[in-house]
């Protein structure tokens, strides 16, 4: 051996003298020196040496080894005072380096074990010691069989150590590769978190408005599933070579399962000697400590701490909360799992994890109360992520009472939180809470996306504000946002039931200028838009569109053709289109014989009527609710009283069907037919659904008191 420091020359030249002897000498000069490791100094049997690791309160009043373990794992400095090197022809300086790293750790906690047992040694002897043990462990290395010496359980593999020494360098050994193994990890890990995807990832949340822990858990999250994924697909790799090579022993069916979780972690296996070299640094130095505790702080932020392990009672108790029920109160479970376990905010995250994925009936409960836990930290993005939970099972409720509490803690809802209520309040039609959403994501300084914007318009389309979506529209297309055709259709859907020719002219030009594909309901809405809005003239120009365009008008889109001519009492005009309609082989159905139904009602076309009522009970279907409407006003003002009744009959049993301009229309029909008695029960029929009554209704209500006639009936 060539060694550096002149502190380890002396033990150096004495185990040359020992290793010169012959082997029984040899054998016993390593014993002896075994001997001398030993907590007593003297030479003990197998079974009583190094019996202070077995119960290290007794020999060990210091700080525990686990310090050491932790300052290896965060610093990753040099840990020996020793360094050494042994020459191979046939080594490699990757292996190399594994070698070393395994050997420096190594001697730092066997090291701190010694130094804290034997106070009384100096550091020769201590030194003296370690160079005993490493020659055996790189003994045991270089035989290849260092794995089988970290996966046994055999008490003295060597006649060289005692039982407890060989336990405890066993111990020791799996420790420091269990910790290069998660070093190795976390230094893999940070390649990831670094990647273009996962910054790609990372930019567009933060454009959306995700911000500080919730970013860094996400992008932690994103770039543990790449890793896994590509170590997913390496294990498939190696699995592929080695079928293909058809080297050594048959394959496990679960080793690749289990590849990537080895029982027992090991270092290669090395051919020949081992060309290793320990490094040292004087680690008195009071600025290691604070090295190692801004070095701790550092990778703290991009790598989680790992959840406490739970057994026993508390796991118990853990087995009892993801059983809980509905109606159950976690409370009790809670406060018990807490004092059994003293979790931090990665254990309640694990227990919410399995909440979320066993137990979703509870989970939100649960949720809400963890939120007032100090131990969970909580934040402003575990607030706004419990209030999305809320809104995406329509809870309103929970949703704003979680809105509450986030306010009440001083915590004041961001962009993100802002956008999660305009798209529940527009779904459940609240549209003064979706604007106050709304412009609270201007005054944040974000600009709404096409999600926003859809629900925005959904929520004024429902509220029957459509000119307020329109404006929103027009918003869009100044800051190049192209709406959707379905934005479009809605729009002009809801201008079309009400009537507004004109929103529904500007909303049809925009979809011609968007070269929007202009398909039969795009026609049929114009129809009925300009039918609405007493414009027949109009109304039947974007009827014959429709069927210069190859669109085969239906019985909905006639019926509002029909009903345009009714609007002006174009009877002529009507009956000739449908005559014409025909002719192409188109056959009437229940909406247009209802148009036709009411308007010879209208007229008191009694015998015509009828004619339809025949014609709608061919076709099997029930007749609308407006038919009843229409023959009950016809019979009354006909002053067929039987059949008038008789319809009075069908809509007093549909009465909660009826709106407020059925019952005026039903009304004013009674008492012009001179039932003026039914009409007044009526009358408090409407009243009592909360219906105001219109100014002229009551005047010919008022009248019919005054001059109550009753009209004498009619004999058919």
């Amino acid at each position: 051996m060539n060694l550096k420091h002149s502190v380890f020359r002396k033990t150096i030249n004495n185990l040359s003298k020992i290793n010169a002897k012959p082997d029984s000498v040899k054998s016993k000069g390593l014993s002896t020196i075994s001997a001398a490791i030993s907590p007593s100094l003297h030479p003990v049997s197998s079974g009583q040496s190094y019996a202070y690791l077995q119960n290290p309160k007794n020999h060990i009043p210091t700080c525990p080894f686990l310090r050491y373990i932790h300052s290896t794992r965060e610093t990753r400095l040099s840990y020996a005072g020793v360094e050494a090197k042994l020459v191979s022809n046939d080594s490699d300086d990757e292996e190399d380096g594994t070698v070393n790293e395994f050997l420096s750790r190594f001697i730092w906690i066997m090291r701190g074990k010694l130094t804290e047992v034997y106070t009384d040694c100096n550091k020769e002897t201590i030194d003296g010691m370690l160079l005993v043990i490493v020659e055996k462990v790189v003994e045991e290395m270089e035989k290849g069989g260092i794995k089988q010496m970290v996966g046994s359980t055999v008490g003295m593999p060597s006649q060289e150590f005692s039982e407890d020494l060989w336990r405890t360098v066993w111990e020791v050994s799996n420790m420091v590769l269990e910790d290069m193994e998660k070093a190795r990890k976390k230094e893999k890990m940070k390649l990831f978190l670094q990647s273009d995807e996962v910054k790609e990832m990372c930019r567009f949340a933060g454009e959306v408005g995700i911000r500080g822990d919730l970013l860094r858990e996400l992008r932690f999250k994103w770039a543990k599933e790449k890793m896994e994924e590509k170590d997913f697909y390496e294990s498939l790799e190696r699995f592929r070579h080695k079928k293909q090579e058809k080297v050594g022993n048959v394959l496990d069916k679960h080793a690749v399962a289990t590849e990537d979780k080895p029982k027992v972690a090991s270092l290669p296996k090395r051919k020949g000697n081992i060309k290793y070299k320990i490094y040292g640094l004087d680690m008195s130095d009071p600025k290691w400590a604070e090295v190692a505790d801004k070095i701790h702080e550092r990778e703290e932020m991009i790598w989680p701490k790992e959840p406490k392990p739970i057994s026993g009672k508390c796991k118990l108790v853990l087995e009892k909360i993801l059983s809980l029920k509905k109606e159950d109160d976690p409370s009790q479970l809670l406060a018990e799992w807490i004092e059994l376990l003293q979790p931090t905010r990665v254990d309640w995250i694990n227990l919410l994890e399995k909440l979320e994925q066993q137990n979703p009936d509870v989970h939100l409960k649960i949720a809400e109360l963890v939120l007032r836990e100090e131990s969970f930290q909580t934040s402003a993005s575990d607030y706004t992520k419990l209030i999305d939970a809320y809104a995406k099972e329509t809870d309103v409720e929970g949703a704003e009472r979680i809105l509450r509490k986030m306010v009440e803690s001083g915590k004041m809802p961001d962009s993100l939180t802002a956008t999660i209520l305009v798209h529940m309040y527009s779904k459940v039609g609240n549209v003064d809470r979706a604007k106050e959403a709304f412009e609270s994501l201007r005054s944040y300084g974000f600009l709404p996306d096409m999600k926003i914007y859809s629900s925005m318009i959904t929520a004024y389309i429902n509220a029957g504000e459509p000119r307020r979506g329109q404006s929103l529209l027009k918003e869009m297309e100044t800051r190049d946002i192209k709406p959707s055709e379905e934005i479009h259709m809605a729009l002009l859907r809801s201008f079309a039931h009400s009537g507004d020719c004109m929103g529904a002219v500007q909303i049809a030009n925009t979809m011609q200028f968007s070269r929007f594909q202009l398909n039969k309901e795009y026609f049929s809405l114009l129809v009925e838009a300009h039918g609405k809005g007493g414009d027949p003239d109009q109304a039947r120009s974007n009827f014959d569109n429709m069927i210069k365009h190859g669109h085969k008008p239906d019985d909905k889109c006639t019926a509002n053709m029909i009903a345009a001519y009714e609007k002006k009492n174009l009877l002529e005009k009507g009956l000739d289109l449908l005559m014409q309609l025909e002719k192409d082989g188109f056959e009437p159905g229940i909406a247009t014989y209802s148009v036709l139904l009411d308007w010879f009602g209208k007229l008191e076309l009694v015998d015509e009527v009828e004619q339809l009522l025949g014609k709608i009970a061919e076709l099997g279907e029930v007749p609308p609710l407006k038919v009843h409407v229409s023959l009950c006003d016809m019979y009354s003002r006909a002053g067929i009283e039987k059949k008038a009744l008789q319809a009075l009959g069908v809509l007093e049993a549909r009465k909660d069907e009826l709106g407020p301009h059925e019952f005026e229309r039903t009304i004013n029909a009674l008492v012009a037919g001179g039932f003026v008695h039914d009409a007044r029960r009526i009358h408090g029929i409407m009243e009592a659904k909360g219906f105001k009554v219109s100014e002229q209704l009551k005047m010919a209500l008022m009248a019919s008191q005054t001059f109550s006639q009753r009209r004498r009936p009619s004999n058919r």
